[in-house]
């Protein structure tokens, strides 16, 4: 595959931020790895990080190169810093900057399909919420969207998880306004979602996981609203060692379309 890391300017945060991204290459004399390549523009999957990290981390601690090489599947992977994928209260437009800003821009750098059949969202912990929001209020967009570990409560992490290396963290996102209800609850919007007009979803969390318990609820939240989900609550930690194994599953699972 093809590895470009592209540094653009941002309207919608008015500064210069960064995407990393892969594109499909045929290749036929690589060797311990299979390159492949479409008949047309390849299918992309939008592939979110969580809160420590940056758009680099995929890279650097999985094999999603080596994974999504043979699918011959691009992956965008943003930069979007502690945002929570939301337009924060005191700080950038990063919901801007991901749902319409974004896939403008990918479409226009890079030759991969804009079609909603062929196009995905994955993320883990603070990116699988980031990737469900996307999914349940633009879900005109996606074929399947998929959240490893994710921190899909967030209006509890706001009113109960202090986090001690950052304890404005929430007040920063979301300023005296309460997440509970907003078109930024994940619980909220799968309440009022026509089960229908979605795209597979796919969860998953570790049993170890601090955030199991919200993850679970989550899933009783789908149940609730007749929306359907495909979960795996099985044994594993918050660390990449399950994310490793997770996202090949999670790949395994995409509707890619082949030919």
């Amino acid at each position: 595959m093809a590895h470009l890391r592209c540094d653009f300017f941002s309207e919608a945060l008015s500064l210069s931020t960064s995407m990393t991204v892969l594109l499909p290459q045929q290749t036929t004399t690589q060797i311990g790895m299979e390159g492949r390549s479409s008949d047309g523009p390849p299918p992309v999957l939008y592939l979110l990080y969580g809160l420590s990290d940056d758009d680099t981390i995929w890279l650097r601690r999985t094999s999603i190169e080596r994974y999504a090489s043979p699918l011959a599947l691009a992956a965008v992977m943003p930069q979007v810093h502690r945002s929570f994928y939301i337009d924060e209260a005191y700080g950038g437009r990063y919901w801007t900057f991901l749902s319409e800003e974004l896939p403008q821009l990918v479409s226009s750098l890079f030759r991969v399909s804009d079609r909603p059949e062929d196009t995905f969202v994955a993320g883990l912990s603070m990116g699988g919420y980031g990737a469900f929001k996307w999914a349940l209020r633009q879900p005109e967009r996606f074929a399947a969207a998929a959240s490893l570990s994710g921190a899909v409560d967030v209006a509890g992490l706001h009113t109960g998880r202090v986090r001690p290396e950052d304890p404005r963290l929430f007040d920063r996102i979301f300023g005296d306004q309460d997440p509970a209800g907003s078109p930024d609850d994940l619980l909220g919007l799968v309440s009022q979602a026509d089960p229908a007009s979605l795209p597979s979803l796919y969860l998953c969390c570790g049993t170890e996981d601090a955030l199991i318990d919200d993850n679970r609820r989550f899933a009783d939240a789908c149940a609730a609203a007749d929306v359907p989900l495909r979960t795996d609550f099985g044994p594993g930690a918050h660390d990449w060692a399950y994310w490793d194994t997770q996202i090949q599953d999670v790949l395994a699972w995409l509707p890619i379309r082949t030919g």
